[in-house]
């Protein structure tokens, strides 16, 4: 069956970008001229995606009004001659079907794609973490859906991290297929360096089946007391195989301070409007001097 459905997780605290993430959402964060979330539809579009499920909570009424029609600022921008961005802000409502649910008690991942159940029914679906944006030249999530259409079963996006770095992600053990394909052979939530079955940590791309449901509710809580998607899937192992693709691109992390920035520079260096400027602002920075 064709993945045409997207599960974009957007109900956390963005506890890591605390005090910013007091006044508003992370998702709402601006990456040069568009928030955070705007990119990670934009890569789903493109994989093929029709439509998103956007699973929130309490405190993110900002990103459900993003993909809304907005008539008054709409008017406003007509009567002021601004066509260029009335035709942006009104095709940002149109970008994709979209279905908001949700998390009403943060009781962790595997329970936030769980209240898409009824949304999903009985298909596959990709799963997005919003923290992690993906720059690459084919979409990664198409390049797990690639995957998925090849072997049919639920595909990770992993990439390599030092060893000192595993007790922060997911860790797969893993079999080579070749062209950068695995089969997973364990899965382990943020091991000590010295229990991790590799170095392929599982990063925030999914192609899922919805044998992940009935996964997640015999999953009980772990790390932190939270339901967690790797122990669903550690379930669905033992059933199932299971695979992972080391995704092509480059992968920022912006729930952090410097993935924020980072990514906020890469994306401002792809603007030909911006990307003159920003490198010569770069150049006469002093990096070596200061306090």
């Amino acid at each position: 069956m064709r993945v045409r459905k997207g599960v974009i997780l957007a109900a956390g605290h963005g506890t890591r970008l605390l005090p910013a993430t007091k006044g508003g959402p992370k998702e709402m964060f601006p990456l040069v001229d568009k928030p955070v979330i705007h990119y990670v539809v934009e890569e789903a579009v493109a994989s093929g995606i029709e439509q998103i499920i956007m699973v929130t909570s309490r405190g993110k009424r900002a990103v459900e009004d993003y993909f809304d029609r907005a008539p008054a600022l709409e008017r406003t921008l007509h009567e002021r001659g601004h066509q260029e961005r009335l035709a942006e802000v009104i095709d940002i409502a149109g970008m994709v079907k979209m279905v908001f649910v949700r998390q009403k008690e943060q009781n962790g991942i595997g329970h936030a794609v769980l209240q898409t159940r009824d949304v999903i029914g009985d298909e596959p679906f990709a799963l997005y973490f919003p923290d992690d944006v993906i720059l690459a030249d084919v979409p990664a999530s198409r390049q797990l859906i690639d995957v998925y259409e090849r072997h049919q079963g639920c595909v990770l996006a992993v990439q390599q991290v030092p060893r000192e770095e595993t007790a922060s992600y997911g860790v797969i053990g893993a079999e080579p297929l070749g062209d950068d394909v695995f089969r997973v052979t364990s899965l382990v939530e943020k091991p000590k360096p010295e229990q991790a079955p590799s170095d392929l940590a599982i990063v925030g791309r999914y192609v899922l089946t919805p044998d992940i449901f009935a996964a997640i509710e015999r999953t009980e809580p772990g790390t932190g007391g939270e339901i967690q998607i790797t122990d669903a899937l550690s379930i669905l192992l033992r059933e199932k195989p299971i695979y992972a693709c080391r995704f092509q691109g480059e992968r920022y992390d912006t729930g952090r301070p410097l993935g924020l920035l980072q990514a906020s520079i890469a994306l401002a260096l792809l603007r030909p409007e911006i990307a003159p400027q920003l490198r010569s602002y770069l150049r006469s920075l002093d990096l070596d001097g200061g306090a």
